[in-house]
């Protein structure tokens, strides 16, 4: 299998691989100094351990995993890869989860009072453009003419000319992860000088438009929607790129593209995706690539207990869920919490209110309820029970209002990644790292830019996107219509809605927050704006986009701060 190769991969993807941020620590160095691109990349072999690396940017953090050989120097491993960080991103900022630790300047992240010089703000700069580097590096071997001075041709080079597609893919996704997130971060591709060479500063709408061209120039080179392998880019992803690109156009100061947003969404909804017939708690347990739940996902970081590890991705959001009197071996199937993230009762309640109570018992390992010394179950107290089944969370011995920060059971336990599949079975790593697939991109979340996209532009339908939302609504509610809507509840405020109850926890919620003026200067949640106001505040608006490192900004006088209040 492709994947299997990603644990392994430590080659050289570029003689002189230097990291565009430009950080002399951050270079990358082989194992083996004999091992360069010239013996790497000869042939179709080759070319395919260097596109899985690639891939592996996203969910492990260095050449040997979990630790030992990280990408990155300067944070903790595990701390520094890829999807943890952008996950912390794009949810410890918003209403959406709370972190119990405090390392460093983390919890700064959900008090939105972070500085040019916090070091997971820092990390996930590096973090991108330490892929970005390694895809310029790839693409440079990948060339069409150097390939062939190598060679290679026929079959062999067409397989390459399509591992250059996903190539350019993911660069563009992580140019959108930078858009997103800095605005205004450096700019770099594989044209550029290897050497001696400062990149220099980008602005949101030139970075908007070369994404735009890149996706589009790549659009009939990469492999039809649901035609290429578990796990790898095809059109299906570029078109959901796209898509996320016009619905956020207006952020990004490149116009009204609602339009374009509902094109795209229309291509992904006829390429033969589907809300399969299956709970949704499916989508996110250890089995989610064989469990009916693949039909739904347009792209996938996917997981492997025995051949991905590390302690970011679905390794941290598994065990850093857990704790209390939450079981972690007969409910997650891992072998111990890590006591940190939570949520507020901010997403809580857009549940609404629980319609029943369960009571919980002590279990053992295996499951089997505990007595105590009369004989009696040992009671955990109390799980509310919600119409909406979307909502996974563990509530007994958890306080719904968060009092503390720092402690574990103030604020609802969010249970909705485990490492137990659909048939009651543990992970193939039945200990620390799940088999758990990261759904970055699905169905579901198209229907629901379908709607909004609808209602701010001018192309889209009402009627049907209302059938797209009650599709998930009957879903949520295991079959029952009752919950459905009608076209006159379809306003921006319920889409946004919509999607926290659907799409929690799957790192979307910054990036919606902003696009509808909820994250900074009108969202209120608990501890927002600092942890002695647990009521939470407004904060101001420069912090829609994270500043530009200070470390950035001390190596590269290219660069400028992307506000002065930072």
């Amino acid at each position: 299998m492709f994947f299997k190769l990603i644990k392994y991969v430590s080659i050289v993807l570029g003689v002189s691989l230097t990291l565009v941020s430009c950080e002399d620590d951050l270079n990358l160095t082989p194992e083996d100094e004999r091992i360069t691109s010239e013996r790497v990349f000869i042939n179709l072999d080759g070319y395919q351990s260097g596109v899985a690396k690639l891939y592996a940017g996203i969910s492990l953090s260095g050449q040997r995993g979990p630790s030992g050989l990280p990408d990155l120097q300067g944070l903790d491993e595990g701390f520094s890869n890829y999807l943890r960080l952008y996950w912390k991103m794009q949810e410890l900022t918003t209403d959406e989860a709370v972190i119990a630790w405090n390392d460093g300047t983390l919890r700064d992240l959900h008090s939105q009072n972070w500085t040019a010089g916090n070091e997971f703000i820092r990390t996930m700069y590096d973090r991108i453009f330490f892929q970005i580097a390694s895809i310029n590096a790839f693409l440079r071997e990948a060339d069409p003419g150097v390939v062939s001075g190598k060679g290679i041709s026929g079959a062999d080079a067409e397989t390459i000319a399509e591992f250059r597609a996903e190539a350019r893919f993911l660069r563009a996704l992580s140019y959108w992860h930078a858009l997103d997130l800095y605005g205004t971060p450096t700019f770099v591709t594989e044209n550029d000088p290897t050497a001696g060479f400062l990149p220099p500063q980008t602005n949101q709408a030139d970075l908007f438009a070369y994404i735009e061209s890149e996706l589009l120039d790549i659009e009939d080179d990469i492999a039809g929607a649901r035609s290429n392998e578990y796990g790898r880019a095809d059109r299906g992803a570029v078109w959901m790129l796209l898509a996320k690109l016009y619905l956020n156009a207006e952020v990004y100061g490149a116009g009204n593209r609602y339009n374009d947003c509902i094109t795209y969404c229309n291509n992904i909804i006829n390429a033969g995706y589907s809300i399969p017939a299956v709970p949704y708690s499916y989508l996110f347990i250890a089995d989610n690539d064989t469990n009916g739940a693949e039909e739904e996902v347009i792209f996938t970081i996917p997981f492997d207990g025995i051949n991905t590890q590390s302690f970011g991705g679905t390794t941290f959001i598994v065990h850093a869920a857990v704790g209390g009197n939450m079981n972690p071996r007969a409910d997650f199937g891992i072998n111990g919490g890590w006591f940190g993230l939570r949520t507020t009762s901010a997403l809580i309640n857009q549940f609404g209110t629980p319609v029943n109570q369960e009571e919980v018992f002590q279990r053992d390992d295996t499951g089997n309820i505990v007595l105590g010394e009369d004989g009696n179950p040992i009671s955990l107290g109390f799980q509310e029970i919600w119409n909406d089944k979307r909502l996974i969370a563990h509530t007994p011995g958890q306080n719904l209002e968060i009092e503390n920060i720092g402690a574990f059971n103030d604020g609802y336990a969010i249970s909705k990644y485990t490492n137990i599949s659909s048939t009651g079975q543990v992970g193939s790593d039945p200990d620390n790292h799940p088999d758990t697939d990261f759904p970055m991109f699905r169905l579901a979340d198209v229907y629901l830019m379908y709607a909004e996209a609808t209602l701010k532009g001018t192309s889209g339908d009402i009627g049907t996107a209302v059938g797209y939302i009650n599709q998930l609504r009957e879903r949520a509610h295991e079959g029952s219509s009752s919950f459905n809507i009608a076209a006159s509840d379809l306003t921006e405020d319920f889409v946004l809605d919509e999607r926290a109850r659907e799409l929690y926890w799957e790192a979307h919620r910054r990036t919606d927050l902003i696009r509808n003026r909820q994250f900074t200067e009108n969202g209120i949640w608990p501890f927002k704006g600092g942890e002695n106001i647990p009521e939470g505040q407004t904060t101001d608006t420069f912090r829609n986009l994270m500043p530009i490192p200070a470390t950035q900004l001390a190596l590269n006088p290219n660069l400028r701060q992307n506000s002065d209040e930072y």
